[in-house]
């Protein structure tokens, strides 16, 4: 039960902050007379543009408005939030969202929001000069993650299994929890071992040199959905409207960045962040490739099954799961004109 007291705890510690949340989150779940509320209070991301950021500048969102309250942590932060009415909707890693579920957060996966493709994935990272060559190298060695009980620490617990390694070996292997910002200067520097590298980050690092990828989740995996969008059971009972709007909205800027010319997705993601004068830099946005997302965004239950495994090694879950109680694709009006993923 590798980390199960700092994967567990905030679950529970999430839960727990439900109760006593609640009756604030019940009365932000719908606007004024009984309406529908038409205004999503959201964390965006430094330096980024979100699928929904870019699906309300598309016009895809309809009536309904984004209300940026700040800027996530990690996506387990991000889903704790919605979960306790600090927001609406929250996006993290699929084990995450169903290690709250588990836990007993009402809430419920409404569209995949982040995904791995050939161009698009994330690379784990050491010094081009580390001696550091396999999987049983890492023993007894740090790797910067950015936070635990996510996406990093199930693909690198799913690659250290698959590379023979023991549970009281990969028990060895220490992760270190670092923002994404930091990781790459914590690899060259030494103050780690190794390093999870993605999206824009990683191409400027490798574009920069003295750096040497071990593996990624796209080699370890394929292609595959990575986290999805959640809202509570409340607001999505209160306001079925809206969630409709915003995970089809989002479903649409899926198909949009994948079938429009990549310099044309790199200007429009230019334009919305200097509209939104926030302070931030958008020289990174030269490395963008691809959304990563399959399908429109439609949910499987290949998604969640991908980490049933690493689910019951981490004590997150004991019985089988069933990956159907932790998702709907109701409110996805793409999802009529194409069936789920396979893999």
């Amino acid at each position: 039960m590798k980390k199960l007291t700092s994967i567990a705890g905030a679950a529970v510690a999430a839960v727990i902050a439900l109760a006593v949340s609640a009756c604030s989150g019940s009365a932000a779940a719908t606007g004024a007379g009984g309406q529908e509320t038409t205004e999503l209070r959201y964390q965006g991301s430094a330096n980024n543009v979100t699928l929904a950021e870019l699906a309300q500048d598309l016009g895809f969102l309809g009536d309904v408005r984004l209300r940026w309250v700040g800027n996530t942590t990690s996506g387990p932060q991000d889903i704790q939030s919605a979960a306790t009415g600090q927001t609406d909707v929250g996006g993290a890693f699929a084990g995450a969202v169903v290690k709250l579920i588990e836990a007993g957060a009402p809430v419920k996966a409404v569209v995949n929001y982040y995904g791995e493709d050939e161009k698009t994935f994330t690379g784990y990272y050491v010094r081009d000069d580390s001696p550091i060559r396999s999987a049983r190298d890492l023993i007894g060695k740090k790797v910067a993650v950015n936070t635990l009980g996510a996406h990093h620490e199930a693909v690198i617990d799913t690659w250290l299994e698959k590379n023979g390694l023991t549970p009281e070996e990969i028990e060895q292997v220490q992760l270190v929890v670092l923002p994404p910002n930091d990781t790459e200067e914590a690899i060259r520097r030494g103050q780690v071992d190794a390093g999870s590298l993605g999206g824009v980050l990683q191409d400027n690092a490798v574009a920069a040199g003295g750096l040497r990828s071990l593996f990624s989740d796209y080699s370890l995996f394929g292609a595959f959905a990575g986290g999805q969008y959640v809202f509570r059971s409340d607001f999505i009972a209160q306001n079925p409207e809206t969630v409709r709007a915003f995970t089809t909205g989002v479903a649409k800027a899926i198909e949009w960045e994948r079938t429009t010319p990549r310099e044309q997705v790199i200007e429009r993601f230019t334009q919305i962040i200097e509209k939104r004068n926030r302070g931030e830099s958008t020289k990174n946005l030269k490395y963008w490739q691809s959304v990563g997302v399959p399908n429109a965004g439609i949910i499987g239950d290949a998604d969640f099954a991908r980490w049933d495994r690493w689910l019951h090694e981490s004590g997150i879950v004991n019985g089988p799961i069933a990956p159907s109680k932790y998702y709907t694709n109701e409110f996805n009006e793409l999802a009529t004109a194409q069936p789920a993923a396979k893999g």
